[in-house]
């Protein structure tokens, strides 16, 4: 069986890392699989880059200033801190289907400014899985709602774009993804989510309702990802060795939907003088910082590093608004690394209350702070927890048990198409 996975990148964002570990337990079981990206970062020989497509350059050009222009008009409307929003179409690679590797199975990631759907969906001649990373699949252009639910019912008067027009550019995506989806009805597309909650999501929408959806969680390396001596960690990290530890960690830390600033809020009442710290790991510099101790180690992209940083800390802090099955959250638990988060999307799937971790109401930033004083002056409780943590993730999580998943779906699949 030969899969081939479509992804922007190999390496950069959680979907990418999400996408390019389950390329590498499929390999491990077995399976020929191979990745296309735009951005490729490690030297994974079966992971190619496109060359650009046929169309020519003005062509091009041109296309691209057409759906830029569609944009515009919200450039001094969109408020700050969200999410990207996207097209369904991209003026690149509408020759990708022809230059991708020969192929049984083609699964499609995070792919947004890569792939011209419309194109791609009318060439590709095998069938097509899509793993949700996030909601844009069946949404007019964002990424992640944030509670809106216009999206059940074809989007307009957008608030990620500040719009007050019902019939503005999130409509007119959402309509054309309507019509690109009602081609596809014939079994063509399969749907993956990593999480209950976007399942769930997704079988509500309008767009992707009718679609077959199967629930198959993120996967990691468990032996990059376990638990290592705490105080050296701590040590080739610069974190202080006495401290209490709490951990935060998102690509950016400024953005509103990672929530950051609510766990800021919740510590604000809690000094120095209780040996609590604050670690940080991502890309921005936050407007507002806590009264507590606080080190931000930056963008990590180096798993050893990263693996190490959840070492060090006593607890890691989730206060995302929305998300789907958060890496930091599965790399979290391997290290045997107790959880804290608001009770929202894939995290609730797998931060278990008194076993893994704890669940908060969103935005609830009273109970937040209680929590995290509970457990982190509890070290006891913490113990039995990270027990719990490393288990679950090892039988659970662990990229094998992930690539069995995906194959006995692939396999169906082919089948399927071979009996039709």
């Amino acid at each position: 069986m030969k899969v081939t996975h479509v992804n922007v990148s190999d390496n950069k964002g959680g979907a990418a890392r999400a996408a390019l570990r389950l390329h590498q337990g499929l390999q491990q079981a077995g399976i020929d699989s191979s990745m296309v990206v735009t951005e490729k970062y490690s030297a994974d020989k079966q992971i190619i880059v496109p060359v650009h497509d046929r169309m020519g350059y003005f062509e091009r050009r041109l296309h691209y200033r057409q759906l830029s222009a569609r944009f515009w008009r919200y450039f001094s409307t969109r408020p700050d801190g969200f999410d990207p929003f996207t097209h369904l179409s991209t003026p690149r690679n509408h020759s990708l289907v022809e230059q991708l590797p020969n192929t049984d199975i083609i699964n499609l990631h995070w792919i947004a400014n890569f792939v011209d759907l419309p194109t791609f969906f009318a060439k590709t001649p095998v069938p097509i899985v899509w793993t949700l990373h996030d909601m844009n699949a069946f949404t007019g252009g964002c990424h992640y709602t944030l509670g809106c639910e216009k999206y059940q019912n074809s989007c307009g008067v957008c608030p990620q774009l500040g719009s007050n027009a019902s019939w503005d550019i999130s409509r007119q995506i959402w309509l054309e993804k309507q019509a690109q989806y009602r081609l596809l009805l014939d079994g063509k597309l399969h749907i993956v989510t990593p999480s209950c909650w976007l399942a769930e999501e997704a079988r509500q929408s309008p767009l992707l309702g009718q679609m077959p959806i199967t629930v198959i969680p993120n996967g990691l390396n468990t032996t990059v990802f376990q638990p290592q001596d705490q105080i050296e960690a701590r040590e080739k990290l610069g974190i202080p060795v006495a401290s209490k530890v709490l951990l935060f960690s998102a690509d950016s830390i400024v953005s509103r939907r990672k929530g950051l600033q609510y766990l800021i809020n919740a510590l604000q009442d809690i000094d120095g003088q209780t040996g609590i710290m604050l670690v940080s790991l991502g890309a921005g510099k936050i407007a507002k910082a806590p009264k507590l101790p606080m080190i931000n180690l930056g963008h990590l992209t180096d798993a050893a590093q990263i693996a190490l940083a959840y070492s060090a800390a006593d607890l890691f802090v989730i206060p995302s608004l929305q998300d789907n099955l958060p890496n930091t959250v599965l790399e979290a638990l391997a290290c045997g690394t107790p959880v804290v988060g608001f009770d929202v999307g894939g995290i609730s799937d797998m931060v278990r209350p008194g076993i893994t971790g704890e669940l908060v109401p969103v935005k609830d930033i009273r109970q937040l702070r209680e929590s995290i004083l509970a457990l982190i002056n509890n070290p006891h409780k913490r113990a039995e927890m990270a027990s719990n943590c490393r288990q679950i993730a090892v039988t659970e999580y662990s990229l094998h048990v992930q690539a069995m998943h995906y194959i006995q779906l692939y396999q169906h699949l082919l089948h399927q198409e071979s009996t039709s």
